[in-house]
């Protein structure tokens, strides 16, 4: 840790009552876009530079409270929306999960389904609503400030898109609170249950965008597909379900190839973001160009 990243942490320790006058041992933790650390029994988490064009941080407190409420979330110990800087209980014990995490253990799968039911079952009512055409939007105009070239095709590709909106339209569904960025990472296996963490995108919304985005994600397979979905559903999934979660596969990845081109344009270090981005966009197109997704959008057009 740089002493730089070591002065901001100590700093913000002073803010939270129960870490004030800390100066013990810490323990970086992971993080694409912000700086989190365990700090004695709390997980610390500092914004990421230029999250702020992005990221409304009184509406993430509000949901991570609301979620540890719904009991699928560690407690929130400290939030300043002012900051952004966050603290959470830290559950010792669990595993932090992966792609490779979740093909290891079948049952993980499961429990990340069970979780998500709990979730969207709980009555929880998030602050923000997640639209994914108008975050599209919101995520061109940001980057028409910035020096960073869109892949070929990309306008295209949300045009044909709008056949989605359409078909999403005529089958409305009741928004419910959603995590709407369940990254593997998200996920904390105790083996017994998952806690879902990291509430920075979170809103009302379809349900079945988080369970799409996190087979993404996590890289599942027909299988895995299916566990989730009867984990989810409680025994064999309503094929409108099916349909939904497919469509939101291609539709967040078209999504989160912009996400990525932010973190392009603000030098972010953790990653590749312009082989991210590139890599995202090539498997919306490969998925909508596929039957799977053709019969999946035929269902919703038809119902």
């Amino acid at each position: 840790m740089s002493d730089e990243t070591e002065t901001q942490l100590r700093a913000s320790l002073s803010a939270i009552p129960s870490l004030a006058g800390y100066s013990g041992p810490v323990e970086r933790l992971g993080g694409l876009t912000n700086l989190v650390f365990r700090v004695r029994d709390a997980c610390v988490r500092l914004p990421g530079a230029g999250t702020e064009e992005y990221i409304n941080r009184s509406h993430e407190a509000e949901a991570a409270k609301a979620a540890a409420d719904a009991g699928v979330s560690p407690e929130v110990i400290y939030a300043d929306p002012d900051t952004g800087v966050m603290a959470t209980r830290f559950i010792d014990g669990a595993v932090t999960m992966t792609p490779d995490a979740f093909r290891a253990d079948p049952g993980s799968v499961r429990r990340a389904g069970e979780a998500f039911r709990q979730l969207h079952t709980s009555g929880a009512k998030f602050p923000f609503t997640f639209e994914l055409f108008a975050m599209i939007d919101e995520y061109l105009a940001i980057l028409s400030s910035k020096d960073v070239a869109l892949p070929d095709g990309y306008h295209d590709v949300v045009s044909e898109a709008q056949t989605v909106r359409a078909a999403l339209a005529r089958n409305p569904v009741q928004l419910v609170a959603c995590h709407c960025d369940p990254l593997c990472e998200n996920f904390l296996d105790t083996g017994e249950r998952i806690f879902i963490v990291d509430w920075e995108y979170s809103g009302m919304n379809d349900p079945m965008w988080d369970l799409g985005d996190l087979s993404v994600e996590g890289e599942f397979d027909a299988n895995q597909d299916q566990a989730l979905l009867e984990a989810y559903s409680g025994g064999e999934p309503a094929p409108g379900d099916r349909a939904r979660m497919v469509i939101y596969k291609a539709m967040c990845d078209l999504l989160w190839t912009l996400w990525g081109l932010i973190q392009l344009a603000n030098n972010n270090p953790a990653d590749d973001f312009r082989a991210y981005a590139d890599g995202r966009f090539a498997r919306c197109r490969k998925l909508m160009a596929s039957d799977e997704f053709s019969d999946s959008l035929t269902i919703l057009q038809t119902s």
